[in-house]
């Protein structure tokens, strides 16, 4: 029987209820096909400023170092806003996890079955078939991490903030490639989004991808969009993109958008990449749903496991090159809800199941 060596980073919130029962499904999904599941449980986020002072402790990093992947749920909440800023845990946690690996591919798929096209704030008539996007974001680089980042008081008295917002070219060439690929596997049309009509790192950035796609790809209609009207065109009619390509800043944004006219982040997974590659010669990734820690239903056995179940399907794929088990698990998800098992933030007042309920029917639909 072949190991997939994983590490395991629960979070808070809902995260450790819905990686629970998504490990559960995992297990089922793999063992059929000869796959035992390797993997250590690490406190990451508030729970291990808790427990051992800060968001990030070392013996977690040490554990993810001697994975293959990084399987993340959620982190933060109303405990921990109270903090200083750069030791919240999603600041201290996340941004260097993603750092210290060098994930600087964030895949985040924007899916919205047909069945729950009324989860949407969008109208009805607008999506009548669902939604079908994928956001390519750089990760690492931008403003985000650019230095320098500072506050000072001036001589007159006055503060003012300063962050810097840099990229490479090279940067920009190994997301542009991530975004090609991701392109051909589905409908061959890439969207680059920047602000080249005011920031010097957005022409370098069209510039860039410009060249790249016409030297690798002449294949793939390239397309490039200001992120304001990107921001409009999202809410008017999503399904005009295809793949979107962007800097971390804008993707963060447009993402988030993106998650919001999807109807429940209950749904939606990611993947976050890196440079190195882990045993399988595969990219080593953080797989995470996109939604919070959710504390208003922490603990109460209520909440969307799919986005978590759904970001494990993308590790199969990614980082252990399993593609047809991930199919089997996404295609099990969609026909669970397809046979209308929903739990309550997809039930749109129709009887709701408990995350346990909707993994156990998930499990089902994988045989």
């Amino acid at each position: 029987m072949k190991h997939l060596k994983f590490s395991v980073l629960p979070g808070d919130g809902i995260g450790p209820e819905v990686m629970e029962v998504a490990l559960d499904v995992l297990a089922s999904a793999t063992k059929d096909a000869g796959y035992a599941l390797d993997y250590s449980t690490h406190d990451v986020g508030g729970i291990a400023i808790d427990r051992h002072g800060k968001a990030l402790p070392e013996a977690t990093v040490k554990a993810c170092e001697e994975a293959d992947a990084i399987l993340f749920g959620s982190v933060g909440g109303p405990k921990w806003e109270n903090l200083p800023p750069a030791e919240q845990p999603e600041r201290a946690a996340l941004l260097p996890l993603r750092k210290h690996f060098s994930l600087f591919a964030n895949i985040r798929p924007g899916l919205l079955y047909p069945e729950l096209v009324a989860a949407s704030p969008l109208k009805t008539e607008r999506i009548p078939d669902g939604i079908d996007v994928v956001c390519i974001r750089e990760l690492t680089g931008g403003i985000y991490f650019g230095q320098p980042k500072e506050t000072r008081e001036l001589e007159d008295g006055d503060v003012e903030a300063l962050d810097t917002m840099i990229y490479k070219r090279t940067e920009i060439e190994r997301i542009a490639e991530i975004a090609a690929v991701a392109a051909k596997s589905r409908g061959n049309r890439v969207c680059s989004v920047d602000k080249a009509n005011v920031l010097t790192t957005s022409v370098l950035w069209r510039k860039t991808v410009t060249e790249y796609f016409k030297k690798h790809y002449p294949e793939i209609e390239l397309s490039h969009m200001y992120v304001d009207n990107a921001a409009m065109q999202l809410a008017r009619d999503p399904n005009q993109f295809d793949v979107i390509l962007t800097e971390n800043m804008f993707g963060d944004i447009l993402s988030d958008e993106m998650g919001i006219i999807c109807g429940s982040l209950g749904m939606l997974c990611s993947a976050s990449l890196g440079l190195g590659k882990n045993r399988q010669d595969l990219p080593f990734g953080l797989y995470e749903p996109a939604g919070g820690t959710a504390p208003d239903i922490a603990g109460k056995g209520i909440a969307n496991p799919c986005a978590q179940i759904l970001s494990g399907a993308l590790m199969l794929r990614y980082s252990f090159g399993l593609n047809d088990l991930a199919t089997r698990i996404e295609t099990a998800v969609r026909k669970t809800v397809e046979q209308g098992v929903r739990t309550g933030d997809i039930a749109f007042g129709n009887p709701s199941v408990n995350t346990r309920e909707m993994a156990d029917a998930i499990q089902k639909n994988l045989k």
